[in-house]
C-alpha cells in the first residue's frame, strides 16, 4: 500500500476510532454520574467533542504508527481515562462494576448501530455500485468501509478493555466481583496493569484472552441482527 493509499485508508478509519473511543468515555462518565459521582461532568467530560478526550499520544500519534508500520492493516488507540471519584459513588463495589462495564457496553451498541446502517444502506444497493452515480461511486465506498472499521474496531475494543487486569475495565468488574479481601489484593495489581497487558500484547497471549470475549460479543451481536439478516 502505498503512501496516498494510506493516508486514504487512515482518514476513513480515524472517524468512526473517535467516535468510538469517545463514547466509550462518556459512558464511563455518565453512569459515574448518574451512580453519585459528578466528576466528569464538572470537568467537561460529558462532552461528544472529540477534543474534550483527545490524548496527543494515544489518540494521535500511536494509532498513525501502528497503521504506518501494519502497512494500513492495523489500527488501534485510546482517549484520556475520564475522572472518576469511586468514593462519591452510592454503592462503591456495585457502581464501579457498572461504571466500568459501561465503556464496553457502548462499544457494543456501536457495532450493533454500524452494523445495522452498514446493513441498510448494502440492501439499497442490490445490483452493486453504479460507477455513473457520484454517491454509489464516491461517497458510498468510504463510507462502507467507515462501518466496517467501526463494526469491527469497536467490537475489538470492548473485548480489549473486558481484559480482566487493573486499570482495563474488566479488571475493576473483576475487582468488585471478588470477595472484599481478594479483591484488595487483586486490585494492587492496578500500578503494573498497563505493563502486564503489554507484555501479553508483545508475547501474543493477548489473543488467548481477547478471542474469546470477541467471539462472545460477536455471538451476542449476531443474536440481535438475526431478524435483519445475521452478522454479515
Amino acid at each position: 500500500m502505498d503512501i496516498v493509499n494510506i493516508l486514504r485508508s487512515l482518514t476513513v478509519a480515524a472517524i468512526p476510532i473517535l467516535f468510538a473511543i469517545t463514547f466509550h468515555e462518556v459512558a464511563h462518565g455518565w453512569a459515574a454520574d448518574k451512580l453519585g459521582d459528578p466528576t466528569a461532568r464538572s470537568r467537561g467530560r460529558l462532552s461528544f467533542n472529540p477534543l474534550a478526550h483527545i490524548d496527543p499520544v494515544n489518540t494521535v500519534v500511536m494509532p498513525i504508527i501502528i497503521f504506518v508500520v501494519s502497512n494500513g492493516m492495523y489500527i488501534f488507540g485510546s482517549a484520556k481515562p475520564v475522572p472518576v471519584d469511586y468514593r462519591n459513588l452510592k454503592n462503591p463495589r456495585r457502581d464501579s462494576a457498572i461504571v466500568a462495564a459501561a465503556g464496553p457496553a457502548m462499544n457494543v451498541a456501536l457495532a450493533i448501530a454500524s452494523l445495522l446502517v452498514l446493513r441498510i444502506l448494502s440492501m439499497s444497493l442490490p445490483h452493486g455500485i453504479d460507477e455513473s452515480d457520484v454517491f454509489s461511486s464516491r461517497i458510498l465506498p468510504p463510507l462502507l468501509k467507515m462501518l466496517q472499521y467501526g463494526v469491527f474496531f469497536n467490537i475489538f475494543i470492548a473485548a480489549f478493555n473486558l481484559i480482566p487486569i487493573p486499570p482495563l475495565d474488566g479488571g475493576r468488574i473483576a475487582t468488585s466481583l471478588l470477595p472484599p479481601k481478594q479483591a484488595y489484593t487483586f486490585s494492587k495489581l492496578e500500578p503494573y496493569g498497563i505493563f502486564i497487558v503489554l507484555i501479553l500484547l508483545m508475547t501474543g497471549f493477548a489473543r488467548i484472552i481477547i478471542y474469546p470475549i470477541q467471539a462472545v460479543i460477536m455471538f451476542l451481536v449476531g443474536l440481535v441482527m438475526i431478524p435483519f439478516g445475521g452478522f454479515m
